[in-house]
């Protein structure tokens, strides 16, 4: 089978099983940079918002590692199959609601949240485009998505092991990306973030020791220039997109032409 292969569907069991075990030897294990620069963005965007008591909704919050951040700003619900993993979140935070279950499935009130955050999940449901209109649901008008999805160009360039069994497979380029989320919300911005490679030219450029060397010999900036050069081409392992709610777009129209009303 090759590396790359999209598996659209798996029967939930399976997926339940499989998001179980992988978030319990892998996320409950270690954060990985990948996973800390969406982070980073994701709290840049709510400073950037500047509220603390927000109503904040981590769809696919897997063993909880980013909700202890996502307090800062407010009251923090989150969802994730892996309910095992969940019950050991809910001991360590007790200040977030968890809820496991299927999120397509699961009962949210509509139109409560300010904010939802969804870390590389989209591209491990079925129905992607459900998945997006449900987000868009449950948020208030003017709301903010705030979304990290896997990028699939990059991602074909590298070597990597074939789904297993309960793993959804279903990655996304910047323009479907785009195509999924117009129905439903209006794009503030997207970019791609933290090149990763792992054979092939840009492998030896994303070397941890060739940034390492930079930076003991004074060159930070250099390698900072680097990464972030790869990541205006696209280069990024992460999709990182901030959509808003069309309402808002009503919203500040009248705003506007209230300010301009003699």
């Amino acid at each position: 089978m090759s590396s790359n292969v999209q598996r659209h569907d798996a029967p939930m069991n399976d997926q339940v099983a499989f998001w179980n075990q992988w978030n319990t030897e892998t996320r409950e294990q270690n954060i990985e940079r990948v996973s800390l620069d969406q982070r980073d963005a994701v709290c840049a965007w709510l400073d950037e918002i500047g509220r603390h008591d927000l109503e904040i909704l981590e769809v696919g919050c897997g063993a909880g590692w980013l909700c202890q951040s996502l307090t800062a700003y407010g009251s923090v619900t989150g969802t994730d199959l892996s309910h095992q993993c969940l019950e050991r979140a809910s001991q360590r935070l007790p200040s977030v609601r968890f809820v496991a279950g299927d999120f397509m499935a699961l009962k949210f009130n509509e139109a409560r949240y300010d904010v939802i955050v969804s870390l590389e999940v989209l591209s491990h449901v079925a129905d992607q485009k459900a998945f997006i209109a449900k987000m868009a649901s449950l948020l208030k008008p003017g709301g903010y998505l705030m979304l990290a999805t896997q990028n699939r160009p990059q991602l074909e360039r590298n070597a990597i092991a074939a789904p297993k069994p309960g793993q959804i497979r279903h990655w996304v380029d910047r323009y479907q990306l785009s195509d999924l989320l117009s129905p439903d919300f209006r794009i503030r911005s997207m970019f791609s973030l933290t090149p990763k490679c792992n054979r092939g030219v840009l492998r030896a450029l994303n070397a941890g020791k060739v940034h390492t060397t930079l930076n003991k010999l004074g060159l930070g900036a250099v390698s900072r220039a680097i990464t972030r050069g790869q990541e205006r081409l696209w280069f990024g392992w992460t999709l990182m997109c901030l959509a808003q709610t069309p309402a808002s777009e009503l919203i500040q129209t009248l705003a506007e032409a209230a300010k301009m009303a003699p």
